[in-house]
């Protein structure tokens, strides 16, 4: 498991790409509709710029995990008793499953 993309809700996400860019020399990694996500060039781990529209929900980090099987990862970390409140779940973008922390903290867990 590895840390993937940290969500960071803005007003707009070109615009705040476009400064994330020019200003801290970031790169954008993926421009798909709202999903749009800028990281350092060495660096693995991306800013998810969420549009000002988009709040997250109460207990959403906005923090997420990749991982390369995710039935596995969510079966070893329900055997360490890590609660799950979204099993893995498949939808067109992908397959994700959502854990969460003993104070509700909520984090996303996306297959590669």
């Amino acid at each position: 498991m590895r840390l993937s993309t940290i969500a960071l809700v803005v007003s707009d996400g070109k615009k705040s790409a476009k400064w994330y860019q020019e200003k801290l020399g970031m790169e954008i990694r993926d421009h798909q509709g709202h999903w749009i996500t800028v990281a350092l060039k060495k660096e693995n781990v991306a800013f998810h710029l969420c549009s000002g529209f988009y709040d997250l929900e109460p207990g959403n980090t906005g923090i997420s995990f990749t991982t390369k099987d995710i039935k596995k990862e969510e079966q070893a970390l329900r055997d360490l008793g890590v609660a799950f409140v979204t099993p893995t779940t498949t939808e067109d973008w992908g397959t994700y499953a959502v854990f969460k922390d003993p104070d509700g903290n909520e984090f996303w867990l996306v297959e590669e």
